[in-house]
């Protein structure tokens, strides 16, 4: 046996790497305990097909984003129980046979096929996501890693490509959540899984080291209320960015604010009420970061303070060579007082000549979420970027996707769960899926056949059915046919490229064209589609009727 690396790794040759808290553990105690039971049952050898899908759409919407495929895939790559792994299960299983731990010693994925989606693409209710194929006890053992893989990923994705639905591509979006998320391993998913659903950056810079996404961050309100005045300010020069002139740069910064504040009349700003020690702390950290100057200007008051003080020392960096950036409003009344801080750009760079003053970036945060984002559109605000934290990586709109894993079967044998919820009842056997598309390029629907059947032909006539609704039928010529699913993992190999997450981020993007407005509108969308075949459909109420106990009246 080969025992995990001393980074916490699996020592697994060529393998790529892995966060070591995913590995054959991290499950539920019945996965082990079943597998135990099909063990002593003589089920070694039993083949088995599982479907990973869930029910509905999150969010009261009619679209999801399909993440985490990445890490399914190293998961696979790096599956196997250490000796320690082996060490705590017999402690923790003592009256189990100790030759069953000598069979899980043994175990690898290199037996399993999984058929996937592209991660970054755009999935529906009952499409299966993970087609996964393989003996019944390493099928069985995978179930809880790859639901908790992919719910949390896909839940984040969603919830990251709505926001970015609601703000449009040219407003910025960054994740500031990890002081609001789940724990650390929390934080790193939804900073990663953020950015994958269309996000710009984050806050989290181990995340931005992780997985190559762009930091961002200014300073807080901790920073401003540190300074008192500006006497105290012992570092005060700064060199001309081309001259190489130094001057004092905070007496610069006074004297501008006495220049301005004649033209901030209309923010009722008064130069002695306006806060000294704000002025302080932002030319301060203008000193530090003279190119990338953003200031949080509602520390005190944005109007009668915040925005003085920050024009001040823009227009002192700038006559030093500097470009400032922009502010950060983190209270109060956003669209108001961004459409002010806009209407004050706008003043300054038409006294001043400075074209690029008024396009000074306005960024919004304080907690805020989709909704608030649609209500700021209709008021007409005036913000560049969004910081946006515990609404998106806590999913507060709700929490969990709800992804199931279900047999449907085994040793070549189709199996059907049943319920009175008809929702909960499974398509059994294996499935290929299907997206047809019209002539205007937007997807119609989702059509599921089973393995075996002619694939859908572009200008044919297919009769598309719903699952369990006989009237619910229709023809669909399609212009296009694109299938869904790719052999991800076989013979203890990936088979595809594993997924970057740049790629997957604009799969995202592009997969959204392909959906109609009208599916991914806020109120009230459009169900999409999900079909099966006329075959498929019969096949599955054969099997109904075959399982279903008959009744006895008396």
């Amino acid at each position: 046996m080969n025992e995990n690396g001393a980074d916490g790794f699996p020592a697994r040759r060529n393998s790529h790497r892995q966060n070591g808290v995913i590995q054959p553990l991290l499950t539920d105690l019945y996965q082990i305990t079943m597998a135990y039971a099909y063990w002593r049952a003589g089920k070694i050898h039993d083949t088995a097909t599982f479907d990973l899908f869930f029910r509905k759409n999150p969010f009261s919407g009619e679209f999801t984003i399909f993440a985490g495929l990445e890490e399914v895939l190293k998961f696979l790559e790096n599956f196997h129980y250490s000796d320690s792994d082996i060490l705590y299960l017999k402690e923790t299983l003592p009256s189990v046979d100790p030759a069953f731990f000598d069979f899980l010693a043994n175990l690898t994925a290199d037996d399993i096929i999984l058929h996937a989606a592209d991660e970054g693409s755009v999935v529906f209710p009952r499409v299966p996501l993970l087609r996964v194929e393989g003996p019944l006890i390493v099928a069985q053992l995978l179930e809880t890693t790859l639901l908790t893989l992919v719910n949390y990923a896909s839940l984040v994705a969603t919830n990251a490509a709505r926001y970015r639905l609601a703000s449009g591509v040219n407003v910025q979006l960054l994740e500031f959540g990890l002081r609001r998320a789940q724990g650390p391993d929390g934080g790193l998913s939804a900073s990663k899984y953020a950015y994958l659903g269309g996000f710009d950056g984050t806050s989290n810079v181990l995340a931005g080291k992780l997985y190559q996404i762009p930091v961002k961050g200014t300073h807080a309100h901790a920073y401003i209320s540190s300074f008192s005045n500006c006497k105290e300010l012992t570092q005060r020069t700064i060199k001309h960015k081309e001259t190489g002139e130094e001057i004092d740069f905070v007496d610069l910064c006074n004297e501008w604010k006495d220049k301005l504040t004649p033209f901030l009349k209309f923010l009722r700003v008064l130069k002695e009420e306006s806060s000294d020690g704000e002025l302080a702390a932002f030319a301060s950290y203008a000193l530090a970061f003279p190119d990338s100057f953003v200031a949080l200007v509602d520390t005190y008051d944005t109007c009668r303070s915040g925005l003085l003080n920050f024009c001040a020392v823009a227009m002192a960096l700038h006559q030093m060579g500097y470009s400032p950036n922009g502010i950060r409003i983190d209270s109060g009344d956003l669209a108001y007082l961004s459409k002010t801080a806009r209407a004050t750009f706008e003043r300054i760079a038409a006294h001043y000549e400075l074209e690029w003053f008024k396009n000074l970036t306005i960024v919004a945060s304080n907690d805020i979420n989709e909704e608030t984002i649609w209500s700021l559109n209709e008021q007409g605000h005036e913000i560049n970027c969004f910081g946006i934290g515990t609404h998106l990586v806590t999913c507060q709109r709700q929490p969990a996707l709800g992804c199931v894993y279900k047999l449907v079967e085994i040793n070549t044998m189709p199996k059907i769960k049943l319920s009175e919820d008809m929702e909960k009842v499974t398509m059994p056997g294996k499935k290929d899926v299907y997206r047809l598309y019209g002539a205007d390029g937007h997807a119609l629907v989702d059509l599921l056949l089973q393995v075996g059947e002619e694939p859908p032909e572009p200008g044919s006539k297919i009769l598309c059915r719903h699952a369990f609704h006989e009237s619910k039928r229709a023809y669909v010529s399609p212009a296009k046919v694109e299938c869904l699913y790719k052999v991800f993992w076989k013979d203890g190999k990936i088979c595809e490229p594993l997924p970057h997450l740049k790629n997957s981020r604009q799969r995202v993007a592009d997969s959204l064209k392909t959906i109609r407005q009208d599916h991914k509108r806020n109120l009230n969308p459009t169900p999409y589609k999900v079909s099966v075949s006329d075959r498929l459909y019969h096949f599955i109420h054969d099997l109904w009727l075959q399982n279903a106990p008959i009744g006895l009246l008396s």
